[in-house]
C-alpha cells in the first residue's frame, strides 16, 4: 500500500506500508492491504504507520480527512 500524509504546508510522509492506524471520529481504526474504499474524518491524535520493513513511525495530527482507494491512502492533515 502507498501512504501519503499531507498538510497545507508540505508533504510530511510518502512511502510503502503494511498498515496505518488512524484516530477516527468514532474511535481508532486500521487500514490494511485491500481494505474497502473509505473516506473518514480524523480527530486530533496519533497516526501509527508500520512500514514494509517493520519499522513503526508515529505522527501527531491536529485532525483531518483520510481517503483509501485501490491501496492508496491519502491523509490530509490540518497539522502534523
Amino acid at each position: 500500500m502507498i501512504l501519503e500524509i499531507i498538510t497545507p504546508v508540505k508533504k510530511v510522509y510518502s512511502g510503502n506500508i503494511k498498515l496505518v492506524q488512524l484516530p477516527g471520529s468514532m474511535g481508532s481504526f486500521e487500514i490494511l492491504n485491500h481494505h474497502a474504499p473509505i473516506i473518514s474524518i480524523l480527530e486530533k491524535g496519533k497516526i501509527k504507520v508500520v512500514e514494509e520493513g517493520g519499522q513503526e513511525l508515529f505522527f501527531e495530527i491536529g485532525g483531518g480527512i483520510v481517503e483509501n482507494k485501490d491501496n492508496k491512502i491519502i491523509v490530509l492533515a490540518e497539522s502534523v
